[in-house]
């Protein structure tokens, strides 16, 4: 981002301009780039979406309506390291759009989101959680 100062609060354009960020290092990333790819056939009405998931969780403006959870778990090939991958792409776009506090409560955020959805995906009663690597 050069010289560009970060933004030290949370608006409408600041949430766009980090998911479309978000997505564009996503989209090149040879791990996650595929799954999303095989994923997302129409890309706008996703960033549509993703606008208003993050608006609805930062600004509460109650704009999202959906459940995340059953999209991802019909997601063919995702696994709990996509997630550790995904939680790190989307807080180095935090921490190079915004001012240290702000990046910290999206990424508290995040990390809820995610710890959220892996369980309702992954997680199954008689298995260890988090999962255990096979030994």
């Amino acid at each position: 981002m050069g010289t560009m100062e970060k933004l030290n609060t949370i608006t409408e354009d600041g949430i766009c301009r980090l998911v479309d960020s978000f997505y564009d290092k996503v989209r090149a990333d040879p791990e996650l780039g595929p799954v999303f790819e095989a994923a997302i056939h129409d890309w706008p009405p996703h960033l549509n979406k993703m606008y208003a998931f993050w608006s609805s969780v930062m600004l509460t403006t109650g704009r999202y309506k959906g459940n995340p959870l059953i999209k991802h778990m019909v997601l063919p090939g995702i696994t709990p390291a996509l997630f550790t991958q995904w939680l790190k792409l989307f807080d180095q776009t935090c921490t190079e759009l915004f001012d240290d506090d702000i990046s910290a409560a999206f990424r508290v955020k995040a990390e809820r989101i995610a710890e959220s959805l892996q369980l309702g995906i992954f997680y199954r009663p008689d298995r260890p959680w988090p999962p255990q690597p096979a030994a």
